[in-house]
């Protein structure tokens, strides 16, 4: 089955895309601060791992809210990076490029640890790869990591060290920040796995 993933840059899209070698790998650029960096990582992990890479730009910014939009969090917001609808967004902007290349299953990098936000569950990817399956296309939507946290993950997947160095995890910008939830959690995992953090 013809598979693409949802590749963000980041440590998990990385480690799933090392460990399921994808057919294609597609990154979106939806108007997020950290896109270029994002895109960088994408793209050089790809490379590397002889996987055609697909970029995708629609600027969305104007509806986004938070960390990666570079405003204040929405009042409902569960923590600050959260951007309304993203996962629903990716997923179906990732579903409008798949369809026409014949690609039947889309990975996407959820994690255990994810169901902080509505659309990191389960639940969510169950119903969204339903809705997706009654089009036309029948792309089914899969996260393989949905039962793992991002160090479980990464040594799952047996990423090496200089692979995974490549990732971009800050939520704010094209630099890693320190601060913010996407680059401490890099910085914890890092560490939990005994590696010098990058």
């Amino acid at each position: 089955m013809k598979t693409a993933l949802l590749l963000s840059g980041g440590m998990d899209s990385v480690s799933i895309a090392w460990w399921k070698r994808p057919n294609v790998c597609i990154t979106i650029d939806y108007g997020q601060k950290p896109a270029e960096a994002e895109i960088i990582a994408a793209g050089q992990v790809a490379r590397l791992l002889n996987i055609p890479h697909e970029v995708i730009r629609v600027d969305c910014s104007a509806l986004g809210s938070g960390d990666m939009a570079g405003s204040a969090p929405s009042e409902v917001a569960p923590v600050s990076e959260w951007w309304p609808f993203r996962n629903q967004l990716l997923i179906t902007l990732a579903g409008m490029a798949a369809v026409n290349t014949g690609i039947k299953r889309l990975l996407i990098g959820a994690l255990a640890t994810d169901g902080v936000h509505a659309d990191g569950r389960p639940d969510f990817v169950e119903h969204i790869s339903k809705l997706l399956a009654l089009q036309e296309g029948g792309i089914i939507v899969e996260a393989p990591a949905i039962e793992l946290d991002a160090v479980e993950l990464v040594r799952t997947s047996e990423i090496d060290q200089a692979t995974l160095a490549w990732a971009h995890s800050c939520h704010v910008g094209n630099y890693a920040c320190g601060k913010c939830r996407g680059c401490v959690k890099h910085y914890n995992t890092w560490s939990a796995l005994g590696w010098t953090p990058h």
